[in-house]
């Protein structure tokens, strides 16, 4: 049986814990995911003053139900939240309140807190730290990091006040776009069980989030006021899209053929993952093509086209799918860095050299992903470009919190490139920022 993850690798962040690395908290990037949580999320930024211009949704691979944000750039939701969720409503309501805790100044005074309490404030440990205080890591952390009690008082847990705040505000933000707040509330009874339930059965949401009987009526009581806006197409469309995909990979292979949707396209797609994921390999590039020639300008079913194609192993066809995709979407860095590691599977010059074209284009748009990174060394050091390689991978590690050989690799970069360029100066980022 053939096993594959959304995007071909997820990218993982550890946490180091002295010589020890904790349980790791993983990402599932997938562009066409994180576009509909995009489409979804959109008129919520505008209405909470949020610039959506470097604002990410980001899907953590954790069967648990939890969202929650750690700088004023990210909104992280679990898949195992996404899944539980039956309507674009209550995922915009999810939304809406982790929006309503970057508007207020919550996480702005958090991230005070975190410079007060030595906290290291990059990505990959601040990611790590939402893995301790979600349950998956039981150890202490390293680095001046503290205890991950301490860390969760300091970044991830709101007090009762905060989560009245942004409750309000969240009503706010939906009824100003005309989306339906009354979805707040069935969100809320979907943890309301876990009151009750002891430390260890409550899903991390409800630690982070305090919630009560009181805090509930509160929101009954302000919902009911408000209309009862009903759910456009468009945001029917892109919820049923992202849960799909999302449910085609995560759910058993097979989940996928005995599940037909109402959507021909999401259909095909639905079944060609399913396929993919069987081993079934004539049968999903036969699903997907189909799907590609009914949607020939959609760039995330070309990019999917290329993921089958590639994680099978038909390279030159996997490399033109993925063309395809980036002419349609030449911005997308996930799509672009699928399209570069493609053209490294051939190891030919002039694919190599376009290779290293599209992944450096990718890195721009994205630093935080930690597969475009990893196949961008790759290409720097066909290239014979050893100081970039080592860059790259230094950069990789520093983002999985791998601080020990960040800056390991740094320093073999700081003695090779050229002292003064970007890209030394990158290399004493890291070497002195920790």
């Amino acid at each position: 049986m053939l096993y594959t993850r959304l995007k071909v690798v997820l990218a993982t962040f550890l946490l180091l814990l002295g010589a020890s690395s904790a349980k790791s908290i993983s990402l599932l990037r997938d562009s066409d995911i994180e576009n509909s949580l995009k489409e979804l999320a959109q008129p919520i930024l505008n209405a909470a003053g949020i610039n959506s211009s470097n604002f990410q949704i980001l899907v953590v691979d954790s069967a648990t139900l939890n969202a929650f944000v750690i700088d004023q750039n990210h909104i992280f939701i679990h898949s195992g939240l996404i899944l539980k969720l039956s309507s674009a409503a209550q995922l915009q309501a999810v939304i809406a309140h982790e929006a309503a805790h970057i508007a207020n100044g919550h996480i702005t005074r958090r991230m005070a807190n975190t410079r007060k309490a030595k906290i290291t404030s990059t990505f990959g440990t601040l990611i790590a730290i939402a893995a301790a205080a979600g349950g998956q890591s039981k150890a202490g952390f390293g680095i001046a990091l503290g205890t991950a009690n301490s860390a969760n008082r300091v970044l991830l847990a709101h007090t009762r006040n905060e989560e009245s705040s942004a409750d309000r505000s969240a009503v706010h933000y939906l009824n100003e776009v005309n989306l339906n707040s009354n979805a707040m509330i069935e969100v809320f009874k979907i943890f309301e069980q876990q009151i009750n339930f002891s430390l260890k059965r409550q899903d991390p949401y409800t630690r982070s989030h305090p919630l009560d009987r009181d805090r509930i009526n509160a929101l009954t009581r302000l919902t009911s006021k408000q209309p009862n806006h009903s759910t456009s197409p468009e945001n029917k469309y892109f919820f049923s899209r992202l849960h799909t995909k999302l449910a085609a990979f995560r759910n058993d292979p097979g989940w996928g053929l005995e599940k037909p949707t109402s959507n021909e396209h999401l259909d095909l797609m639905q079944k060609a993952i399913s396929n993919h994921r069987l081993g079934q390999v004539q049968e999903a590039i036969n699903f997907i093509g189909n799907l590609v020639t009914l949607k020939p300008k959609d760039p995330y079913y070309r990019e999917l086209q290329g993921q089958i194609l590639l994680e099978n192993r038909k390279y030159s066809e996997a490399i033109n799918a993925y063309r395809s995709a980036t002419k349609l979407a030449p911005n997308d860095p996930l799509i672009l860095g699928g399209y570069g590691k493609a053209l490294l599977t051939q190891n030919k010059q002039i694919n190599d050299i376009e290779a290293l074209k599209v992944l450096k284009i990718a890195q721009n748009l994205d630093s935080k992903d930690a597969n475009i990174l990893y196949h961008l060394g790759r290409a720097f050091s066909r290239s014979g470009k050893i100081g970039e390689a080592s860059l790259a991978t230094a950069q990789r590690y520093a983002l999985q919190g791998d601080i020990k050989n960040a800056i390991l690799q740094a320093k073999r970069a700081e003695a090779i490139l050229p002292r003064g360029s970007v890209a030394w100066q990158n290399t004493q980022d890291i070497i002195y920022g920790f």
